[in-house]
């Protein structure tokens, strides 16, 4: 079995921004060379998630209207309250998607829905150069 770490860099705009990172991933995993195994994907920082939907305008609309409604902003959250940044509710909704994924691949191809996206998001109050850490483990 061979290990491969990889980094992949993007900005956002912050408040609920989604990007999707399922070219990058699979752009990533090409130059792994390897066929077979798996991919974990991680987030550096506590107020961004991962999950995976089907990256169209429609649900990513539908996405941002029910992250607000499970965790909306200024509900008097005792972190802002210690802290200036305002952001709890960011780190409340960060913790619900999770700070990773992991996906199999055979024959150099994630296995994936033909529908089914890797998407970032970014909860954070504010805009942001966001790392994301891709590690392959494989042959």
């Amino acid at each position: 079995m061979n290990v491969v770490t990889k980094t992949i860099s993007f900005s956002t705009r912050g408040n609920t921004d989604i990007i999707d990172i399922t070219d990058r991933v699979n752009k990533a995993l090409v130059e792994s060379k390897l066929k077979e195994g798996a991919v974990t994907i991680s987030v550096i920082g506590s107020t961004g998630g991962l999950t995976t939907c089907e990256y169209e305008p429609g649900l990513i609309s539908d996405l941002k209207r029910v992250i607000e409604e499970l965790v909306p902003k200024n509900k008097g959250y005792a972190h802002d309250g210690g802290w200036e940044g305002g952001n709890a509710h960011s780190h409340l909704r960060a913790s619900l998607f999770g700070a990773s994924l992991t996906f199999p691949f055979v024959n150099g191809e994630l296995l994936l829905g033909t529908w089914q996206q890797i998407i970032f998001i970014d909860f954070d109050t504010r805009a942001r150069q966001r790392k994301v850490i891709l590690q392959f483990l494989g042959v």
